[in-house]
């Protein structure tokens, strides 16, 4: 059942779901509010995402459309319009979108707070730009966890380390969302083998977060040198990790069947295929804790994820550069792997592709792999 509201508030939406919900017979059940913040041209892929979501984790939907307005005249006035959709479309809850004209575009937290389920967790998702601190921001101050997505901006790396230097616990970003599959394998895969690793390298996409996240685990959790490798994709392709009995090597060129192979065991396929972006926002409700792993990630990589090749101890130490302009990055042309150093956490450089060694430089290339209709990178 779809209401349309024209020139409403948040007190007439209210009526309108409790009258949704008599219409169709649906019970309460919801166990959450997921609070969607993102624009007209990218809202329909972020609603179907956690439409399908909600099919696992049954909540209400609220999608927040700043429409600020182009003239003057459409700055200064204030109207909320709103389609409420219960059953059907709504999935296993409830969704309302909002659309926010003129001024109160800047007043959503208004809005918002007093359509959130009473006693019940509330999640902030920006599917695409994000505010510069989610935790400061109002809507994220209402938030038990608060989801961003890296892998939809100009430049992924900038924005991990910028991530990284407002975490506040609560924080999580869809780039760490996406390496799940990834770290479980190899954890099992080491489990299997206990053996001491001496040194690691993740070979992915240049521009791809997740690639520089996974190596940005594996550095802290391993205490060892990674090597950057960059690959044509999609998302990342293999993980080796170099131990006293050879390589444990996680192979997956095609984006979906990887190769496991253990030294001393026969190999083995597995199933890692790129996940959707509703797989991945229904991974996220799944806990509302904070994400600990995550906190320990990135704050062991800022300062690193910019480190040039063969950088030093002393450069990993010193603080980032200032992030470049967008387009002007180029691949490297050799694998660099960083110099041995006294330092108990190793430095994470970034290395090119041997495959690329003596290429020209070319533009920053396109993520492939669509979620929706817009698309968004996965790993």
């Amino acid at each position: 059942m779809n209401i349309d509201l024209t020139d409403t508030t948040s007190a007439r939406i209210n009526t309108a779901l409790v009258q949704g919900r008599r219409s169709v017979g649906a019970a309460v059940g919801m166990v959450l509010t997921l609070v969607i913040v993102t624009d007209e041209g990218n809202h329909y892929d972020a609603l179907k995402a956690a439409s399908e979501a909600s099919k696992e984790h049954p909540s209400r939907i609220l999608v927040v459309i700043k429409r600020p307005g182009r003239s003057p005249r459409e700055r200064a006035g204030a109207r909320l319009d709103a389609e409420v959709r219960v059953g059907g479309e709504a999935g296993n809850g409830e969704t309302v979108l909002l659309r926010l004209h003129g001024e109160l575009s800047g007043h959503a937290y208004s809005v918002v707070l007093p359509l959130l389920l009473p006693d019940a967790p509330v999640v902030v998702w920006w599917p695409d730009e994000a505010p510069a601190h989610p935790a400061d921001d109002l809507l994220g101050t209402l938030a038990q966890r608060r989801i961003t997505d890296a892998a939809a901006t100009e430049d992924p790396v900038a924005a991990l380390v910028a991530r990284a230097e407002v975490y506040a616990p609560g924080d999580t970003d869809l780039s760490w969302t996406r390496v799940t599959p990834w770290r479980s394998v190899l954890a099992a895969a080491l489990d299997q083998k206990h053996t001491k690793v001496t040194a690691a390298e993740v070979e992915g996409e240049e521009y791809n977060p997740s690639t520089e996240l996974l190596a940005l685990w594996l550095a802290e959790r391993l205490d060892v040198t990674v090597g950057r490798v960059v690959s044509e994709g999609p998302g990342i392709t293999a993980v080796r990790l170099t131990t006293a009995d050879g390589v444990i090597c996680l192979d997956r060129p095609d984006g979906a069947l990887a190769t496991l192979a253990v030294p001393g065991q026969p190999d083995r396929h597995v199933a890692l295929h790129r996940r959707s972006t509703a797989e991945l926002i229904a991974e996220e409700l799944r806990r509302l804790d904070p994400d600990e792993a995550y906190a320990g990630t990135v704050r062991h990589g800022l300062g690193r994820l910019n480190t040039p090749p063969g950088a030093s101890a002393a450069d990993v130490a010193a603080p980032p550069p200032a992030a470049e302009p967008t387009g002007t990055r180029t691949p490297a042309k050799a694998v660099a792997k960083a110099p041995a150093t006294t330092s108990t956490k190793a430095p994470v450089p970034r290395a090119s592709p041997t495959k690329a060694a003596g290429r020209a430089a070319k533009p920053k290339p396109k993520a492939d792999g669509k979620n929706g209709k817009n698309g968004k990178p996965a790993a």
